[in-house]
């Protein structure tokens, strides 16, 4: 549920960008929550080729989705399989590495700065006279040597955040997603998911989960947690024979590949706080309209969370943090044929709320 304020934060920040062959426009809000724990990541210029754009929603705490945001990207930039053309095999290890990172001295230090622990007079983490032995701030932080300290078997945090990015390279569009953040493209006005919903009550979660030996109460892993994928959550991750993608919560991302055309419009990702609002044709068909008379991508991402805002708090649905993320296609681009993937988007109906990444439709929940 989460603690509410008593007046909600409707300040926004916004950003937007363009490159070449797309604009984006972003803009997050605290809303009712006590605290904002969303964060993202907006790059049109990874590289010379390749555009990243990603939305992460943190739960029990902020520290993990902006350690994603910080260090995802890179991840993905710097992997062996991204330099080889590999890109799915690049996101899906960088989201397991975010896990790996975030564990011992190195991990528990850059976390403690990203929540704020760091003594703005000293420049040293509150509670703790400690200097490390490898210089902080040498302009080799994605070395990530391993680093001795008080902290060296930390197993990592026990917040986490959901992860949801899109990789746009050339024509080719790759969508990495853990959790219940969700991507959706439209084309020729019709709303595609291109990302599934990582909820425990559906099949494959719910045996992953049973089998690592937990549990699902009352819509929740082991009664606590209402994903079955996310990065960080490390106390649902302790089973040290299995491996990553078998854990009873895992960051594990389901990658979706398609080639971008003319038809084609735009691409959004957002964290749940706004689909638990609106469904994804429910949102394109928004977007659309909005697009009619406003050319700032920000201010559409703005209308979008003021319309999704609730009155008060007596329903929860409005109430939560929004992040969104609008990526306009630049026209014309080359025609091209789908590429051949096991997982083709699917076209979302009005209702449904948590469609599944299949051409057949998956019933409401």
């Amino acid at each position: 549920m989460g603690v509410y304020l008593s007046t909600p934060k409707t300040e926004k920040f916004s950003e937007d960008g363009e490159n070449i062959k797309v604009r984006y426009g972003l803009s997050s809000m605290q809303g009712w929550r006590a605290t904002m724990e969303d964060a993202h990541a907006a790059f049109p210029d990874l590289d010379g080729s390749t555009s990243f754009f990603g939305v992460y929603d943190g739960h029990g705490g902020k520290v993990v989705a902006k350690f994603c945001a910080k260090f995802l990207h890179q991840q993905v930039l710097k992997s062996e399989a991204y330099s080889a053309g590999d890109l799915s095999t690049a996101l899906q290890k960088s989201f397991f590495r975010m896990d790996e990172m975030m564990r011992g001295q190195r991990g528990w230090r850059e976390l403690a700065i990203l929540g704020d622990k760091i003594n703005k007079f000293t420049g040293m983490i509150e509670g703790l006279i400690w200097s490390p032995r490898s210089g902080y701030g040498n302009g080799h932080e994605d070395d990530w040597a391993f680093e001795e300290g008080p902290h060296s078997d930390f197993s990592g945090p026990t917040s986490g955040c959901t992860a949801c990015v899109a990789v746009i390279k050339g024509n080719q569009l790759l969508v990495a997603n853990a959790g219940d953040s969700r991507c959706v493209i439209s084309r020729k006005g019709q709303a595609y998911n291109l990302s599934r919903d990582h909820k425990p009550e559906l099949d494959a979660e719910k045996e992953r989960i049973i089998r690592a030996g937990g549990f699902i109460h009352a819509g929740r892993v082991n009664g606590s947690l209402n994903l079955a994928r996310a990065i960080g959550d490390m106390e649902f991750k302790q089973n040290k024979f299995l491996p990553a993608e078998k854990q009873i919560v895992t960051a594990n991302p389901d990658i979706n590949t398609v080639e971008l055309c003319d038809d084609d419009d735009f691409l959004v990702l957002a964290c749940d706080g706004i689909w638990d609002c609106m469904s994804s044709q429910q949102l394109v068909d928004f977007i659309h309209e909005q697009l009619s008379r406003e050319t700032k991508l920000s201010a559409v991402c703005e209308r979008v969370m003021d319309r999704c805002l609730a009155p008060s708090t007596a329903g929860g649905e409005g109430c939560d943090n929004m992040t969104m993320i609008l990526v306009q296609f630049k026209k014309p681009m080359q025609p091209n044929v789908r590429a051949s993937t096991d997982v083709e988007p699917s076209p979302s109906e009005a209702n449904d709320s948590k469609p599944e990444p299949e051409p057949e439709q998956t019933e409401s929940s």
